[in-house]
């Protein structure tokens, strides 16, 4: 097992944070349960009310009923045990690619807070076992495509739900095997799931809620990153950095894009004497670079409450009350807020992709970049025509973007009425936050482009005798690139670094603003 230098997560009773979710998927903090005899007390009173129930025959939707539309179906006491598995059995068909490793962890660690607020039904064994899933990275392989946000991501949960069980199949140090498998080698009994147990485990939005946790953590990096590659494009295109003036921004107070100004005059030295200026206006790709990215800097606030909001509930149906002896039916599992955030999310995310894009078409330009090689060729003056620089990477970039604004249409709008009119409205979250990962992906993709695109751009002006000083957070990024990226002298295939230059954004590489 992984050993873990810093504080174990806690799931139980306090909040977790955006933060936690991500140092789980990660692998960089162990995990504990709350383990005071008031809390397990607290979760085993839920399961020992239904428990009551069944012993006077009560009706409780999902436990002595069929489920969604079939709620009007009677099940027979002496059949309820069989209910679980039928449940995550019938929906064993999920499709599309495999969740990776990282976003299975979120989900898992969403599922078992959910759960820690004791009003699910479940026992302690569960919430248990589902620990030991995380501390031990079992991983249920879950299919992604297959749900709609409501009744809760049932679907792919339901894989959760099996392997806990026993069945279906799970990536355990590295290998595929069986979920059965597994537990044996650990001296584990799979889980038998009580009355109300599978249906707590599916009927809930942590598919789409650790997908967001995710996503979330990848735009608020991006934000800093655009901010520096920005700067570092100002320099390149000898571009005015007066355009990001403290007393400017006073004039339209937008909290989000002041603070991206704020960065940009760090990076640029803003107070430190300047070269003379070319012109008064650079284009808006560079002039509007904070209004631009100020919208996402203003709106991660707004997003993080949606998501740990909804991390930090119980969202499945039907929430069991056992100190007041009730069963409360209702629609937590409906994921409209993680859908709005997410269908927000990509709109911003790839605004950002469109930004750099531009900034990119500045750079390889000769009629906009003001004195730099054609295509940022750093080839001599004799081999220039048979060198072409970035013009292929630029071409690469505007795909990209384009695939990532044409995936900006909302899911959240797009409701589909299934399950026999039962789910009717449904939120599409799900499929919301994968749209947003994709969107992730390539505006990353633009970004690691245009980062490569603007340390060449930064190289080249460098070469002049008497180009001035890089500023010092500049400089040591310029530095920081040249370890991994060398100039483009002679044209070469840059697949590699590029791809290297996504794995530093992923690992989240480089130090950039507070």
């Amino acid at each position: 097992m992984t050993t873990h230098p810093l504080e174990p997560v806690t799931f139980g009773e306090l909040p977790l944070r955006i933060e936690d979710v991500l140092a789980l998927a990660n692998r960089q903090v162990p995990t504990q349960l709350q383990n005071d005899s008031a809390f397990r007390q607290r979760i085993a009173k839920g399961a020992q009310f239904l428990d009551s129930l069944l012993d006077r025959e009560g009706v409780i939707y999902g436990v002595t009923t069929g489920y969604g539309d079939s709620c009007v179906v009677a099940v027979p006491l002496q059949h309820v045990e069989a209910l679980p598995r039928h449940l995550y059995t019938f929906h064993g068909c999920g499709l599309g690619k495999l969740l990776d490793a990282q976003a299975t962890r979120a989900v898992l660690a969403a599922r078992l807070q959910s759960l820690c607020h004791g009003v699910s039904g479940v026992r302690v064994e569960l919430l248990e076992r589902l620990q030991g899933f995380l501390e031990q990275d079992i991983l249920p392989l879950i299919p992604e495509e297959g749900s709609v946000g409501a009744s809760g991501d049932l679907t792919p949960l339901s894989y959760v739900a099996a392997t806990l069980s026993g069945e279906r199949d799970v990536l355990f140090r590295g290998e595929r095997r069986t979920s059965a498998d597994v537990h044996r080698e650990l001296g584990w009994d799979p889980l038998v799931l009580r009355p109300k147990e599978a249906l707590a485990l599916m009927n809930g939005t942590a598919v789409m809620t650790g997908l967001a946790c995710l996503a979330f953590a990848r735009a608020d990096y991006l934000l800093k990153l655009a901010t520096r590659i920005t700067a570092l494009n100002v320099v390149a295109l000898q571009g005015n950095p007066e355009h990001f003036d403290e007393r400017l921004f006073a004039a339209k107070p937008h909290p989000g894009q002041m603070q991206v100004a704020a960065w940009l005059r760090q990076d640029l030295a803003i107070d430190a004497p300047s070269a003379p200026l070319h012109r008064l206006q650079d284009r808006y790709s560079l002039r509007c670079a904070p209004h631009v990215l100020g919208v996402l800097a203003d709106s991660l606030g707004w997003l993080r409450g949606f998501i740990e909001t909804e991390l930090n509930s119980a969202n499945d149906n039907p929430i069991i009350d056992a100190e007041a002896e009730r069963v409360l039916h209702g629609g937590h599992f409906y994921g409209g807020h993680i859908a709005f955030a997410m269908d927000s999310l990509k709109t911003l995310v790839a605004n950002v992709a469109d930004l750099l894009d531009r900034q990119l078409a500045l750079l390889v330009d000769t009629r906009y970049n003001h004195g730099l090689p054609s295509n940022l060729s750093g080839a001599s003056a004799e081999r220039a025509m048979l060198n072409h620089g970035f013009k292929a990477v630029q071409i690469g970039t505007s795909a990209w973007t384009a695939e990532a604004l044409k995936n900006t249409m909302p899911a959240s709008v797009f409701s589909r009425s299934t399950e026999c009119h039962n789910q009717d409205k449904v939120s599409m979250g799900t499929i919301a936050a994968r749209d947003a990962i994709r969107v992730l992906e390539l505006t990353e993709q633009v970004a690691a482009a245009t980062l490569l695109a603007a340390h060449q751009g930064v190289w080249l002006r460098r070469q002049a005798p008497d180009a001035p000083p890089l500023p010092a957070a500049l400089a040591a990024m310029h530095e920081a690139l040249a370890r991994d990226f060398a100039p483009v002298i002679e044209d070469r295939a840059l697949e590699g670094e590029l791809r290297l230059c996504l794995q530093r954004i992923s690992e989240q590489h480089w130090r950039l603003h507070a």
